[in-house]
């Protein structure tokens, strides 16, 4: 990313059912949950995708691959990445991959912090698009430590 210049960033936690999606921006390498879009088998709804891409105009989309602990491919890891391709094709913008492994294990860990401090009951979608957050997060922190490098 060039130094100094902002990138909106949208993020997805792709699901058989739903799909988290978050948003953000390079400045502050933040995220914030934006909605979780219904699925039918991984068959994302793409007029509501469409909608959000359109609303939020990114620079950039990253999709979490959720490999096994081990690192090696599930099924799913592989229908996450043609979604990422399918991301591409649509939006006509660069599409990125960030391996997720227990990315839902941090967003269920914030989510029950919040919840410890008053806030309402916590539901899938919560945890969806709680999960694109860390992603998104992940993500910028991966490019910060890329930039920063110095070369041996």
């Amino acid at each position: 990313m060039p130094e100094g210049a902002a990138v909106s960033v949208l993020a997805f936690d792709f699901g058989l059912r739903r799909i988290g999606v978050a948003a953000g921006q390079s400045i502050t390498g933040s995220a914030a949950p934006l909605a979780a879009v219904s699925a039918q088998d991984g068959s994302p709804n793409w007029a509501a995708l469409d909608r959000l891409v359109k609303e939020w105009a990114p620079d950039r989309l990253v999709v979490g691959l959720p490999y096994n602990m081990d690192g090696s491919e599930q099924d799913i890891t592989r229908r996450a990445r043609r979604f990422a391709e399918e991301l591409g094709r649509r939006y006509a913008q660069p599409v990125h991959t960030v391996d997720e492994r227990l990315s839902s294990r941090e967003a269920e860990a914030r989510l029950k912090e919040l919840r410890q401090r008053g806030r309402r009951r916590i539901t899938r979608a919560d945890v969806d698009c709680a999960a694109a957050c860390v992603i998104l997060e992940s993500w910028f922190h991966a490019q910060d430590n890329h930039t920063t490098r110095k070369p041996a």
